[in-house]
């Protein structure tokens, strides 16, 4: 039996009977059917050689679909097709024997009694000799589709079987050669058409589509589901190897065993065993005072694993003990899978609790918030990645597997469970108890987020509502806390007026703090966190329009700049010449972009700190100045201050062009370590005019020490290891790159200087 109250939940729903199968066949007479193709005419049943190859003159090759893309590859599907507006189905008794087999379809699928099936048709299919389908599984073209029904016309062939699979389970179906053969299965049922070896296999494909209805009744342990709900979000929650009892869950997560597409997931449209589980502990839900909705759900799962043809202690003994027999667990994907080491639980999508519309989510799932009355390892994955033995952990398997949930929430918990999973529904919710007139329902609500709402990812476009949520919540603390999961990328210029309302609400420092956590570290290391200041020069001019602004303006400007400046002197002052001219290049633009954006003041004060940089600053200067050049009128090169600095540019240009080649026996080079021993001993050496060679008796992690501050400042320095005696010798020998370098750079000087005097006319 069962443990805790989610477990004795999924055993309760697990006790009832599946109520349909993942495919079913219905057999009828061929002349209940009349087809009629354009092209061809009217098709006579059994179909004989000379009509099937009449449908393929008409024919095309046929296409598949692989994530968003329509593809033709005969490698993977190797078939002729004709398209429903060719097609003509007529007959007297079709449409009773269609209405018929789809009933039983029904019946047989598990759907609910009260659902009505329609066929809707999809395409007319012929395989030759040699023809084939691979495994795939079927798009869900409507959101009312639920499955796929094949209807195999009668001729005499051999090969061509319909394979379905689901759950591990596998059915095969052949046509008959006399009678209609109609196949219905889900959709989300891999299947595939194995080679025909003679003859010919022609099918009707129709997309099955489900009216909507009442759900299945609800029947069962209503009571029992609904003490099981009450015990699981009462009880303290205990992750897997804690020891630490923690609140209890806002939330339970049921897994159900299909998949289904955003457009096809609803109560009406649920599957076999999931129709009649959903509907019990929606219920059930309904009766503990909870609310449910449905979900889409990734599951991975990371298994110790090795290949089914390696047994593990070969690689520790050399050798397979003879009569051994033990059993180390099922081969399954050639793997011999042994124990669950994690597994985690995503959603990305759920429906409203009415059943309505839907939204994108992300939500981790704890362990001690999901249950499954079917383990998923029943079930068959869509990706598996095998890794090997790496050195510091065994081998491991990988599976990721879609499932559908039904989610589950106590009401009055309501907001901080839809909350934590979806940010845009929570904002719009809290804005609009605040235009409502409800500011205390709102701060409320919003504070109920603060346990976890740092940790959400916070959607850009939903910036301007936090603000006004922010700055109408009138406490500073919370505002502050909905405002943390932004960074300084999502603003813009119309984010001004919200800003500039919060600023004047709460106080500069208020405002310090928010801005400080924009530009805090987890924005400190993305590859493009200055791309955004490409809005900043827009973004300060609307704030400075809004008077109270003023202050929000000053801040970002300073954060801005702080984080370019940051940038740009570790990296015009260290490291190898290509990276940092790399490095240094890519803060142009940012540069020109916070130039165009300051004041007089703060204009200055830039200029101040770039005049202060060493010469290989003018490595970010002049592709910004040749970008301005290009991309700015006069008036704004002048008014961003550009002028001013190109003249600075100009005055390093001269005195690099002006100096003195170097005398043929100076060696000297400039360089400043970390300040260690070690680092003091190479600057003497590099610093002597005379000396070129050092022969530097050093121990295993002096000489990695000086490799690295050799390399990574890219010294034209030779470093060799003479391994004789203890410790081994390191010779260091300056290279005839001092000299060619020098040359280089007075070349390039005085190419930037022509180029500059004739552009800006410095």
């Amino acid at each position: 039996m069962a443990g805790n109250a989610r477990e004795r939940l999924a055993e309760l729903l697990g006790g009832s009977k599946p109520t349909g199968a993942f495919s079913v066949q219905f057999e009828a007479p061929a002349h209940g059917l009349g087809l009629e193709v354009a092209g061809v005419g009217q098709l006579s049943l059994p179909l004989r050689a000379p009509q099937a190859k009449k449908l393929i003159a008409v024919a095309r090759p046929a296409l598949f679909g692989r994530g968003e893309e329509t593809l033709s590859d005969t490698s993977v599907r190797d078939t002729w097709q004709i398209s429903p507006d060719q097609i003509t189905l007529a007959g007297p008794s079709w449409p009773t024997l269609l209405n018929g087999a789809l009933e039983h379809f029904r019946d047989e699928l598990g759907l609910p009694a009260t659902a009505r099936l329609r066929a809707e048709p999809h395409t007319l299919l012929v395989y030759g000799k040699g023809q084939f389908f691979l495994p795939h599984q079927d798009s869900e073209k409507d959101d009312a589709m639920v499955g796929t029904l094949v209807l195999s016309l009668p001729s005499a062939h051999t090969g061509g079987e319909l394979v379905i699979e689901h759950a591990g389970r596998r059915s095969t179906y052949r046509a008959s050669r006399t009678e209609l053969t109609l196949v219905a299965f889900y959709a989300d049922c891999r299947h595939e058409v194995t080679p025909v070896r003679s003859g010919y296999r022609v099918t009707l494909t129709f997309n099955l589509l489900a009216k909507p209805g009442t759900s299945a009744q609800d029947t069962g342990p209503l009571a029992e589901l609904a003490h099981c709900l009450d015990q699981h979000f009462s009880t303290p929650a205990r992750q897997r190897y804690a020891t630490r009892d923690l609140d209890p869950p806002n939330r339970l997560v049921y897994l159900l065993d299909h998949e289904y597409t955003q457009r096809g997931l609803s109560w009406e449209r649920l599957k076999g065993a999931d129709a009649e589980r959903a509907a019990l502990l929606r219920a059930a839900a309904g009766q503990a005072g909870c609310e449910s909705v449905l979900a889409l759900a990734e599951v991975k799962q990371t298994w110790d694993a090795y290949p089914a043809d390696d047994a593990p202690w070969d690689d520790y003994y050399g050798y397979d003990e003879e009569g051994e027999d033990e059993d180390d667990g099922p081969a399954t994907d050639d793997y011999v899978v042994q124990d669950l080491i994690d597994d985690e639980i995503t959603l990305d999508w759920w429906t409203g609790p009415d059943g309505a519309g839907g939204e994108p989510i992300s939500l981790y799932v704890h362990d001690y918030e999901a249950c499954a009355s079917t383990p998923s390892t029943n079930l068959t994955p869509y990706e598996a990645q095998y890794e090997g033995y790496m050195g510091n952990y065994g081998n491991t398997l990988d599976r990721w597997y879609r499932r559908a949930a039904v989610v589950v929430w106590p009401r009055e918990r309501a907001f901080a469970a839809c909350g934590e999973a979806g940010s845009r529904w929570a904002l719009e919710e809290l804005r609009n108890r605040i235009e409502q007139g409800d500011p205390d329902g709102a701060r409320t609500a919003a504070h109920s987020l603060a346990p976890f709402w740092k940790h959400t990812v916070a959607q850009p476009e939903l910036l301007d509502c936090a603000l006004h949520v922010a700055a109408g919540l009138g406490a500073a603390e919370t505002a502050a806390m909905l405002l943390e999961p932004f960074q300084v990328g999502a603003l813009g210029p119309e984010h001004a007026g919200g800003l500039a309302a919060a600023a004047e609400r709460y106080g500069t420092a208020w405002l310090r703090q928010v801005v400080d956590g924009w530009f805090g570290p987890r924005n400190r290391y993305e590859p493009h966190r200055h791309e955004w200041t490409e809005r900043l020069p827009d973004l300060c001019t609307a704030l400075r329009a809004t008077g109270p602004g003023t202050a929000a303006e000053r801040l970002l400007f300073a954060g801005a700049w702080t984080a370019v400046a940051g940038d740009l002197l570790p990296s015009s002052t260290t490291g190898p010449a290509e990276t940092r001219r790399s490095q240094l290049e890519a803060l142009a633009l940012p540069l020109q972009r916070i130039l165009q954006a300051a004041d007089q003041e703060q204009r200055a004060e830039i200029l101040t700190a770039l005049r202060a940089q060493a010469d290989t600053v003018l490595e970010c200067l002049m592709p910004m100045l040749r970008c301005s050049a290009q991309a700015l009128p006069t008036d704004a090169r002048r008014t961003a201050g550009l002028d001013a600095l190109a003249r600075d540019c100009a005055d390093r240009l001269r005195a690099i062009a002006a100096r003195q080649p170097r005398a043929a026996d100076d060696w000297s080079i400039a360089w400043t370590g970390c300040g260690c021993e070690l680092c003091a001993a190479l600057e003497t050496f590099l610093g002597s005019r005379s000396r070129r060679v050092l022969e530097w008796p050093l121990a295993k992690d002096g000489r990695r020490h000086v490799h690295t501050k050799i390399d990574s400042a890219r010294l034209p320095v030779h470093h060799q290891t003479r391994r004789q005696g203890r410790p081994y010798t390191l010779v260091l020998t300056k290279t005839e790159q001092l000299f060619i370098r020098e040359q280089s750079a007075r070349h390039q000087a005085e190419a930037d200087l022509t180029w500059l005097t004739s552009a800006w006319n410095a």
